[in-house]
């Protein structure tokens, strides 16, 4: 396989001679001569069997071929730059994690913490990414993720973070309804606030309280939890929301809980990561402090449930 591989000189010419469409200009961005570009050229084009720049009246051209190889090169040399500018940067200590995460839960939970672990630990760079379903982590650059559900996660480690509790909000406005007429007969009056995300949640809700409702399905929906919440602070109906993610607009009064009981969600947070990277180490040193922040927001639930 290696004998069709170019010297990584010749790729850096080919790819200077396909963005400026000369070798002259090639040549003299890299501070070689033309006919040194020009002699790489035809031994690149030797090897590969194939034409990749055509002379014509108006200059050089890239061929088809030339074209998306030049694509897919100057990609990969980008690559390359990153990395030996990545190594340079943190001299082989710490580096970057990507890490993928629920919207809202990296709004509202992760992203405010998230100063506390770069202050400690400046030479890990975190970039976030969202994800709304699971994934394969192979052939994507994520390192890890936040998971709402079940545990299992194919060729992963996972790791329980915290349950969810869930309980119906509203703006304030209703009140004084809620005290006339009861928290099930409200739930009939008003639109049901639905995450397109989370389709089983107010069902589960219902099923959980042994209320009813016709229609626990139908209301406007809304992809995130966070147009969700400002739907419902916006009086247009009522949302059952994790508590963990409204904690702003309960804490400001935009929104109020229309229920004193907090009911277990139909699920709970993990932290998941593949398993080819259980040992490295500025993922695990992640980890633990997700671990250690979740379990403090653990026991703050566990102390507004007694």
């Amino acid at each position: 396989m290696l004998n069709y591989l170019p010297s990584l000189s010749a790729l850096r010419a080919f790819e200077a001679a396909a963005r400026h469409l000369s070798f002259t200009k090639a040549a003299s961005e890299l501070g070689v001569t033309q006919s040194a570009i020009s002699r790489q050229m035809r031994s690149m084009e030797d090897l590969l069997g194939l034409r990749l720049f055509e002379r014509t009246g108006s200059g050089l051209v890239l061929t088809e071929a030339g074209a998306v190889y030049a694509h897919k090169i100057r990609t990969k040399l980008q690559d390359i730059e990153t990395a030996t500018l990545e190594l340079l940067a943190y001299r082989g200590q710490g580096g970057e994690l990507t890490i993928a995460c629920l919207p809202t839960l990296g709004a509202r939970w992760l992203v405010p913490r998230l100063t506390k672990f770069t202050t400690t630990h400046p030479e890990i760079l975190i970039q976030i990414v969202t994800k709304l379903e699971p994934f394969e982590f192979d052939g994507l650059d994520i390192d890890a993720a936040f998971h709402f559900g079940e545990s299992a996660w194919p060729n992963a480690l996972t790791d329980e973070l915290m349950p969810e509790y869930v309980v119906p909000m509203a703006h304030p406005i209703l009140q004084e309804e809620l005290k006339e007429v009861g928290l099930e007969e409200l739930l009939r009056r008003h639109p049901l606030l639905q995450a397109t995300s989370r389709p089983a949640l107010w069902p589960h809700w219902f099923s959980q309280k042994g209320y009813s409702h016709p229609n626990p399905h139908v209301g406007p929906r809304f992809e995130h939890f966070h147009m969700v919440i400002r739907a419902a602070a916006s009086k247009m109906g009522i949302a059952v929301l994790p508590r963990l993610l409204a904690e702003e607009e309960l804490a400001s009064g935009e929104l109020v809980q229309l229920d004193d009981q907090l009911t277990p969600s139909n699920g709970d947070y993990y932290f998941v990561y593949p398993q080819a990277k259980r040992a490295n180490p500025n993922l695990q040193t992640f980890r633990t402090w997700v671990m250690r922040e979740a379990l403090s927001t653990k026991k703050k639930m566990n102390a507004a449930l007694s």
